[in-house]
C-alpha cells in the first residue's frame, strides 16, 4: 500500500511540474487509455476463466444490470446538479 501511495504522490508531483508541456499531456492520455483498455481486457479474461462466475452468470447478470443502471443514473443525476449549481453560474 505504501508503494502505491508513493507512486501516486510522485505522479501528482510530476504532473504538477509538467502540466504545461502539451506533448507529455497527450502522451499520458494515450498511455492511460491503453492501460485502461488492457486492464478491462484482463478483467474480462479473469471473469471468463472463473467457472463459478460463468455458472452463475444468469443470477449475477441481473444483479449487475441493476447495479449498473443505478450507478449510471446516480452519476448522471449528480453530474447534472454539479453542473447546474457550480459551473452554470460561472458561465453567466
Amino acid at each position: 500500500m505504501v508503494l502505491i501511495t508513493v507512486f501516486l504522490l510522485s505522479g501528482i508531483l510530476a504532473g504538477y511540474f509538467l502540466r504545461k508541456d502539451n506533448r507529455i499531456i497527450k502522451f499520458t492520455d494515450k498511455v492511460t487509455t491503453g492501460a485502461i483498455c488492457l486492464l478491462l481486457f484482463l478483467l474480462g479474461l479473469s471473469v471468463g476463466g472463473n467457472e463459478i462466475i460463468i455458472n452463475s452468470i444468469a443470477k449475477l447478470g441481473i444483479q449487475a444490470f441493476v447495479l449498473t443502471v443505478g450507478a449510471i443514473s446516480g452519476s448522471v443525476l449528480l453530474s447534472y446538479f454539479v453542473y447546474v449549481y457550480i459551473f452554470r453560474g460561472k458561465e453567466k
